[in-house]
């Protein structure tokens, strides 16, 4: 896929799905109270959505392989724009539950497609630029969603917000047929060679990109001796299966930690800093301003740099600053200071970890590993606030974001080791 050419598009599409799902995050739990259901029953229908995201990266990254970034773009799109009508039109609790399952699937799909599109499309140096004005159109999203949702919900019933996500993620379909594909779906017998099922080495920074040419035109020609030499493992660096361990380790952690904070935070600002609504939705704001602005400087600097590890530390540990700083003072001016960091080191975290995977990861197997680690990090989004729950039992909000800065702290050593053994290798 052509993605200079597409890029604009692809932002496009990343603006409208964020924008909406960020619109119906703060009402789908005040829209399914207004039909009555049990508490036990709501709480199944907002696990589902998890549980979707959890199971929708391996069929995803399949789907990208069989049709191709652009249809699988579409389909995903599609989805989503029938669960959000669903939604307002719906009032089962079964219907409810069907539709964030399905929700789930095509959010954690979308992901998997566009981290998959700038990996294949994109090179060591530019990934980290693609991925940054990626995350800078979802922080743009993230921004308008909340503010436009809210103030529909003072004028309208709640079901409008629906109707007009729907209606974006229709617009989101346009621009996907918009987008030229020059690119044939990644569908071949060298998948089988190049799965994570048999690891074949990680390839160093340096020699990526050879490595990646070279089994683009000598694949079909390799004999058995050439084919037990790929798999076998180095002296010193990562195999295939620890590069998968690794990553989704990290990935778990960060989601897990993300959202421990999505969960919590409005609880802890209200109960322990005594914050109104109104200032906790401008603290979101501020994070999502940050991210807007700070993404793509950051992924040209994740490119020049050529240490895309050393800038995901950074970025977990500007997270952790932005935790610390709520855990010390309630000063609203403070706070979103820390917000105002932490909205960084998300892009610092998310544009070069999706472009690190790009850079090491051969084009025949990259969209299956990306789905791998996308749905495992989903499992953390579930386990992580159930897990805050206990702490919150047995002890208080302040040890839920202990636990929170524990989970930072545990990423950023797991890829200080990962970096390590990359160094290893190259020296």
């Amino acid at each position: 896929m052509d993605i200079r050419r597409n890029l604009p598009l692809l932002m496009t599409i990343c603006f409208l799905s964020q924008m909406g799902g960020f619109m119906i995050l703060p009402l789908f739990p005040l829209f399914i109270e207004e039909f009555g259901l049990a508490g036990w029953m709501m709480g199944v229908i907002f696990a589902l959505f998890y549980v979707g995201k959890v199971l929708g990266g391996i069929p995803a990254a399949a789907i990208y392989r069989k049709l191709g970034g652009k249809k699988a773009l579409i389909l995903m799109l599609l989805l989503l724009a029938v669960c959000m009508g669903g939604f307002a039109l719906s009032s089962a609790a079964v219907l409810f539950g069907l539709l964030r399952l399905l929700q789930g699937l095509a959010s954690t799909g979308l992901t998997v497609v566009v981290r998959s599109i700038i990996g294949d499309g994109g090179s060591v140096d530019n990934r980290g630029l693609y991925n940054g004005y990626v995350s800078s159109s979802e922080g743009g999203g993230m921004v308008l969603g909340p503010v436009i949702s809210g103030w529909l919900a003072l004028h309208w019933p709640l079901s409008v917000p629906f109707l007009l996500v729907t209606v974006c993620c229709l617009m989101a379909v346009v621009a996907a047929m918009g987008m030229k594909s020059t690119q044939e779906p990644l569908v071949n017998s060298a998948h089988s060679v190049l799965s994570t099922d048999d690891p074949p080495p990680l390839p160093s920074p340096t020699s990526d990109a050879l490595h990646t040419q070279a089994a683009d035109t000598s694949l079909t020609s390799l004999s058995n001796q050439a084919l037990e030499s790929t798999i076998s493992c180095p002296t010193t660096g990562l195999t295939r299966r620890q590069q998968l361990l690794g990553y989704g380790t990290v990935h778990f952690l960060e989601m897990s930690a993300y959202a421990v904070f999505l969960t919590y935070f409005a609880l802890y600002a209200a109960h322990i800093m005594h914050w109104d609504p109104f200032a906790t939705s401008l603290a979101f704001t501020v994070s999502g301003i940050s991210t807007l602005a700070a993404a793509p400087f950051v992924g040209y600097l994740s490119d020049r740099m050529g240490d895309r590890l050393l800038l995901c530390m950074l970025g977990m540990f500007l997270i952790g600053i932005e935790v610390v700083v709520f855990l010390s003072t309630s000063s609203h001016l403070w706070v979103y200071v820390g917000m105002l960091i932490g909205g960084v080191g998300g892009a610092c975290y998310m544009d070069s970890f999706f472009a690190h995977i790009g850079d090491h990861i051969p084009d025949e197997s990259r969209s299956s590993v990306i789905g791998k680690i996308v749905s495992a990090a989903e499992i953390g989004s579930i386990v992580s606030p159930l897990v805050a729950a206990l702490l919150m039992e047995v002890g208080s909000l302040y040890s839920v974001f202990v636990f929170n800065l524990v989970l930072i702290a545990a990423a950023i050593v797991v890829q200080a080791v990962m970096r390590s053994r990359y160094r290893l290798k190259e020296g």
